[in-house]
């Protein structure tokens, strides 16, 4: 079965807002005024991810992937803290978010695969 792109979308920023705002609320030096400026970093991070895994394959490989999350993360919640009024980071909680999302975006799936591919087996005679 074939996922529709705008559905794995709307996913992934549902769950990104999710795990970046409890990481905010447990995370120390990790302040957001409000729900909003959070939607901001997270959909900023969205959209480049999901730039980024229409446009190369680097999404193949899992640990890749792990990385690409995390230094997107990175920088995406290190640039929305100069554009979005209450939204303070430290480098511990620019740390921590970064690498949850990385987390998060290596366990969501982001391509259908071929579930035979792993049944089938090279037969030796």
């Amino acid at each position: 079965m074939k996922v529709n792109r705008s559905i794995q979308f709307i996913g992934r920023l549902i769950t990104s807002l999710l795990v970046l705002g409890i990481t905010a609320f447990f995370t120390p030096g990790f302040t957001t005024s409000n729900i909003w400026i959070l939607a901001i970093a997270v959909v900023a991070l969205n959209v480049i991810d999901f730039l980024i895994d229409n446009s190369t394959k680097l999404y193949y490989h899992p640990f890749i992937k792990f990385i690409i999350g995390f230094v997107l993360a990175a920088i995406a919640l290190f640039l929305v803290q100069y554009f979005a009024i209450g939204y303070m980071l430290s480098f511990l909680s620019l740390f921590l978010g970064a690498l949850v999302y990385g987390l998060v975006d290596y366990m969501l799936p982001s391509e259908e695969h071929d579930s035979n591919a792993h049944s089938k087996r090279a037969v030796i005679s």
